[in-house]
Formats: C-alpha cells, sequence, structure tokens
C-alpha cells in the first residue's frame, strides 16, 4: 500500500493539531498557538522559497511569540536563507506513517487501554507530568472530530495517555506520555494499538505521527511496530 505523501501529513498535522488561528502575511502562513509549543506557533512559507523574514517576523513580535519557523523537506533556499539571518536549527522532527492493518493485526489486552473523550482527569494529570500543559490540551479540544485520548493501565494503575484525532484518511498520535516510574512495561504499544484500532474503527486507512530525532527510545519503538519514516521537518529560531 501506498503511504500519504508528506504533503497529506502536514495536512493531517494542521487539522489534527491545530493553531488557535492563522493568518497569511506575505507568503507566510503565521500561526497563533497561544502557549501550545512549536507546531501551533512556527511560521511557514506558503510556496517554500525564501520570503520576507522581517514580514513574518513582525507579525510574531505581535502576538509576542518568539520567532521560529518550521522548514519543511526540499525547503533549502529558505532554510539557507534563515540560517544566513542568524536563525538556528532547534527540534529535528521524523514524520512516520503506517497502513492501519500494521498497528491493529495484533489485538490490544483485554482492559489496559480504554478510548474515551474527553480525557480524564487523570489523563490529564499524567500529560502533566511530562510537560504537556493545559495549553496543549486546548489544542486538543480545538481538533475537529473524530478525536479521542487513550487512557492506558497497567499493574492495576493508570500509567499512560495520548491523543488521537482524523483528518481524511489519516489518523494522527499526538502527546503520548506514560508514567516514568511504569515505562517498559509495553504502555506505548498498548496506547498506539488502542489508538489505531479505534482510528480504524472510524474509518482511517493510516496512522501517522512526528516524533523529534532526539527522542530515540520513541524512534526505535515506532520502527519495531511497523512505521515507515516518510519525511522530515525541522525548525529554526534566534
Amino acid at each position: 500500500m501506498t503511504l500519504p505523501s508528506t504533503a497529506d501529513i502536514f495536512d493531517a498535522i494542521e487539522h489534527t493539531w491545530p493553531a488557535a488561528t492563522q493568518q497569511t502575511v506575505c507568503n507566510w502562513t503565521i500561526r497563533d498557538g497561544q502557549g501550545g509549543g512549536k507546531r501551533v506557533s512556527a511560521a511557514t512559507s506558503d510556496i517554500g522559497e525564501p520570503c520576507d523574514i522581517a514580514a513574518a517576523e513582525t507579525a510574531m513580535g505581535h502576538l509576542n511569540q518568539d520567532r521560529l519557523f518550521m522548514i519543511r523537506e526540499d525547503e533549502y533556499a529558505l532554510d539557507n536563507q534563515l540560517a544566513q539571518a542568524g536563525y538556528r536549527i532547534i527540534d529535528p522532527v521524523k514524520l512516520y506513517a503506517c497502513p492501519i492493518e500494521t498497528l491493529t493485526q495484533e489485538p490490544v489486552p483485554p482492559m489496559t487501554a480504554f478510548a474515551i473523550w474527553p480525557p480524564l482527569a487523570i489523563a490529564k494529570e499524567l500529560w502533566a507530568e511530562g510537560g504537556i500543559d493545559v495549553a496543549r490540551i486546548a489544542v486538543m479540544e480545538r481538533a475537529g472530530l473524530p478525536k479521542t485520548s487513550i487512557l492506558a493501565r497497567i499493574k492495576d494503575r493508570a500509567a499512560g495517555s495520548g491523543f488521537v484525532s482524523i483528518h481524511r484518511d489519516i489518523a494522527m498520535i499526538h502527546a503520548i506520555e506514560v508514567t516514568s516510574t511504569l515505562r517498559r512495561n509495553g504502555v506505548a504499544i498498548n496506547i498506539m494499538r488502542a489508538a489505531a484500532h479505534w482510528a480504524q474503527d472510524k474509518g482511517a486507512r493510516y496512522f501517522s505521527l512526528a516524533v523529534t530525532d532526539a527522542n530515540i527510545a520513541a524512534n526505535a519503538l515506532y520502527y519495531k511496530l511497523g512505521m515507515t519514516a516518510v519525511g522530515h521537518y525541522h525548525y529554526r529560531i534566534k
């Protein structure tokens, strides 16, 4: 099965992890993230080529946000323009995807993961442990339907949580967090499989996610589960 293009996955990111608002300034998309992290705050070029950096900087300044740009693959000239302007690379990210069946071939062990919307208070507590705060939960609330949280349990305890939303036929999972004392017990795998089973029931054909290169353990897990790295991007910041 042919996997989604990187353009399709970026489109899924926009809808499953959305900024509060967007505006077009010159050839830039300027996002108001309201504290929800880099993905919802970074400016992107609408043409993938060098643009008027000062216009974007001014617009982001009006939002009281960092001057932050997302550079997608193949945007080499734009990347060089920002480098020459003194912007440094931060957080290289890989995009992963797979057919939904890759993750649903095996069932989720009974009583280990549950799809619940809106998320329970314990799920929010687990997210907070990992720095996923109310601003990021607000991103989840903005995402379109269908969507759900996944609450995982192990050893009779709430152990992890995640968020999954579907755009067209692509399910995208975000905010996977496993409490530190219960890692290496298969909790993340159960979250992934539960999210995929839920998404398949809602009609999704593909499963995808974005993860920083620096998260070595997560990258290894997604490779182990049969997902394929299909693209990448990075940010530049001053």
